[in-house]
Protein backbone atom coordinates (compact mmCIF):
# COMPACT_ATOMS: atom_id res chain seq x y z
CA UNK A 1 0.00 0.00 0.00
CA UNK A 2 2.80 2.24 0.97
CA UNK A 3 4.18 1.84 -2.67
CA UNK A 4 1.17 2.73 -4.48
CA UNK A 5 0.58 6.18 -2.03
CA UNK A 6 4.40 6.92 -3.44
CA UNK A 7 3.10 6.00 -7.03
CA UNK A 8 0.18 8.33 -6.91
CA UNK A 9 2.27 10.96 -5.12
CA UNK A 10 4.71 10.89 -7.81
CA UNK A 11 2.22 10.38 -10.45
CA UNK A 12 0.22 13.70 -8.92
CA UNK A 13 4.17 15.62 -8.58
CA UNK A 14 4.48 15.21 -12.79
CA UNK A 15 1.20 16.14 -13.50
CA UNK A 16 1.41 19.82 -11.44
CA UNK A 17 4.92 19.70 -12.76
CA UNK A 18 3.28 19.50 -16.02
CA UNK A 19 0.58 22.04 -15.61
CA UNK A 20 3.10 24.92 -14.19
CA UNK A 21 4.54 24.32 -17.43
CA UNK A 22 1.56 25.30 -20.27
CA UNK A 23 0.19 27.74 -17.42
CA UNK A 24 0.91 31.05 -18.93
CA UNK A 25 3.83 32.70 -17.72
CA UNK A 26 4.61 35.30 -20.45
CA UNK A 27 7.61 35.19 -22.73
CA UNK A 28 9.82 35.73 -20.13
CA UNK A 29 12.46 32.82 -20.70
CA UNK A 30 15.67 32.01 -19.47
CA UNK A 31 18.43 34.08 -20.30
CA UNK A 32 21.34 33.25 -21.48
CA UNK A 33 24.90 34.26 -20.06
CA UNK A 34 24.99 36.21 -23.46
CA UNK A 35 24.65 39.58 -23.56
CA UNK A 36 20.92 40.60 -23.95
CA UNK A 37 19.70 43.95 -25.99
CA UNK A 38 17.01 44.49 -23.59
CA UNK A 39 15.92 47.85 -25.48
CA UNK A 40 15.42 45.50 -28.76
CA UNK A 41 13.24 43.33 -26.53
CA UNK A 42 11.01 45.42 -25.13
CA UNK A 43 10.19 47.37 -28.96
CA UNK A 44 9.17 43.82 -30.30
CA UNK A 45 5.32 44.20 -30.42
CA UNK A 46 2.92 40.94 -30.18
CA UNK A 47 0.99 41.20 -33.81
CA UNK A 48 -2.83 40.33 -32.79
CA UNK A 49 -4.64 41.99 -35.39
CA UNK A 50 -7.37 40.41 -37.15
CA UNK A 51 -9.94 37.94 -35.63
CA UNK A 52 -9.62 35.00 -33.75
CA UNK A 53 -12.12 32.44 -32.65
CA UNK A 54 -12.97 32.23 -28.61
CA UNK A 55 -11.12 28.66 -27.69
CA UNK A 56 -11.40 28.53 -24.22
CA UNK A 57 -11.63 31.09 -21.19
CA UNK A 58 -9.67 29.44 -18.06
CA UNK A 59 -9.83 30.42 -14.05
CA UNK A 60 -7.86 27.31 -12.78
CA UNK A 61 -8.03 23.34 -13.56
CA UNK A 62 -11.53 23.10 -12.59
CA UNK A 63 -13.40 26.47 -13.47
CA UNK A 64 -13.14 27.33 -17.04
CA UNK A 65 -15.45 27.70 -20.18
CA UNK A 66 -15.54 26.88 -23.81
CA UNK A 67 -17.91 28.95 -25.82
CA UNK A 68 -18.12 26.25 -28.55
CA UNK A 69 -19.67 23.85 -26.00
CA UNK A 70 -21.72 26.49 -25.18
CA UNK A 71 -23.22 27.62 -28.01
CA UNK A 72 -22.15 25.17 -30.26
CA UNK A 73 -24.05 26.98 -33.80
CA UNK A 74 -22.61 30.09 -32.76
CA UNK A 75 -19.61 31.23 -33.73
CA UNK A 76 -17.57 33.77 -30.82
CA UNK A 77 -14.60 35.61 -31.57
CA UNK A 78 -12.71 38.72 -30.99
CA UNK A 79 -11.44 41.46 -33.60
CA UNK A 80 -8.33 43.12 -32.84
CA UNK A 81 -7.89 46.59 -35.14
CA UNK A 82 -5.23 48.76 -34.53
CA UNK A 83 -5.78 50.19 -31.19
CA UNK A 84 -9.18 48.74 -30.61
CA UNK A 85 -11.25 45.38 -29.99
CA UNK A 86 -14.45 44.24 -30.40
CA UNK A 87 -15.88 40.81 -28.75
CA UNK A 88 -18.43 38.86 -30.58
CA UNK A 89 -20.35 36.47 -28.03
CA UNK A 90 -23.99 34.41 -29.06
CA UNK A 91 -26.15 37.35 -28.48
CA UNK A 92 -23.91 40.14 -26.98
CA UNK A 93 -20.88 42.51 -27.92
CA UNK A 94 -18.06 43.77 -26.07
CA UNK A 95 -15.21 46.05 -27.29
CA UNK A 96 -13.00 49.15 -26.21
CA UNK A 97 -9.06 50.12 -26.40
CA UNK A 98 -6.74 47.51 -26.02
CA UNK A 99 -2.95 48.87 -25.42
CA UNK A 100 0.33 46.37 -26.28
CA UNK A 101 3.73 46.38 -25.54
CA UNK A 102 5.75 44.05 -26.09
CA UNK A 103 4.47 40.75 -24.26
CA UNK A 104 1.85 43.13 -22.25
CA UNK A 105 -0.86 43.89 -23.13
CA UNK A 106 -4.16 45.76 -21.45
CA UNK A 107 -8.36 46.61 -21.76
CA UNK A 108 -8.26 49.79 -19.99
CA UNK A 109 -11.79 50.67 -21.62
CA UNK A 110 -14.34 48.32 -22.70
CA UNK A 111 -18.50 48.92 -23.03
CA UNK A 112 -20.20 45.59 -23.58
CA UNK A 113 -23.96 45.49 -24.36
CA UNK A 114 -26.48 43.42 -22.42
CA UNK A 115 -28.90 41.74 -23.58
CA UNK A 116 -30.50 39.24 -21.84
CA UNK A 117 -29.48 35.84 -23.38
CA UNK A 118 -30.08 32.37 -22.28
CA UNK A 119 -26.85 31.60 -22.05
CA UNK A 120 -24.71 33.92 -20.26
CA UNK A 121 -21.22 31.81 -19.53
CA UNK A 122 -19.53 33.22 -21.74
CA UNK A 123 -20.34 36.99 -21.42
CA UNK A 124 -20.20 36.39 -17.80
CA UNK A 125 -16.48 34.45 -17.73
CA UNK A 126 -15.06 37.53 -19.97
CA UNK A 127 -16.37 40.14 -17.78
CA UNK A 128 -14.56 38.20 -15.02
CA UNK A 129 -11.09 38.02 -16.56
CA UNK A 130 -10.62 40.33 -19.26
CA UNK A 131 -9.43 43.68 -16.36
CA UNK A 132 -6.72 40.96 -15.07
CA UNK A 133 -5.35 40.14 -18.52
CA UNK A 134 -1.75 41.35 -18.39
CA UNK A 135 0.21 39.55 -20.94
CA UNK A 136 -0.06 37.78 -24.43
CA UNK A 137 1.93 34.91 -26.25
CA UNK A 138 1.72 34.07 -29.62
CA UNK A 139 2.86 30.82 -30.97
CA UNK A 140 3.04 30.05 -34.88
CA UNK A 141 0.74 32.87 -35.78
CA UNK A 142 -2.41 30.81 -35.06
CA UNK A 143 -2.91 30.59 -31.55
CA UNK A 144 -2.86 32.87 -28.86
CA UNK A 145 -2.65 33.19 -25.30
CA UNK A 146 -4.16 36.21 -23.20
CA UNK A 147 -2.40 35.57 -19.82
CA UNK A 148 -4.43 36.58 -16.61
CA UNK A 149 -2.42 38.17 -13.63
CA UNK A 150 -2.07 34.36 -11.82
CA UNK A 151 -0.74 31.56 -14.33
CA UNK A 152 -4.09 29.78 -14.16
CA UNK A 153 -5.84 32.56 -15.80
CA UNK A 154 -5.88 33.00 -19.12
CA UNK A 155 -8.17 32.91 -22.91
CA UNK A 156 -7.20 30.83 -25.46
CA UNK A 157 -7.54 32.23 -28.97
CA UNK A 158 -7.46 30.52 -32.37
CA UNK A 159 -6.59 32.45 -35.26
CA UNK A 160 -9.98 32.80 -37.24
CA UNK A 161 -8.94 31.02 -41.08
CA UNK A 162 -12.14 32.45 -42.41
CA UNK A 163 -13.91 35.77 -40.88
CA UNK A 164 -17.53 36.01 -39.17
CA UNK A 165 -19.26 39.17 -40.31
Amino acid sequence: IKKIINMKGKSLFILLGAAVMTSCSGNKGTQSTDTVNTEEIQTNTVELRGQWRLENIVFDDTTYVRPAEQTPDVRQYITFQDSTFSIQTNCNTIQGEYRISGDSISFPVSLMTEMACENMAVEDALRKILPGIATVDVQNDSVARLCGRTPSEYIMLIKATETAE
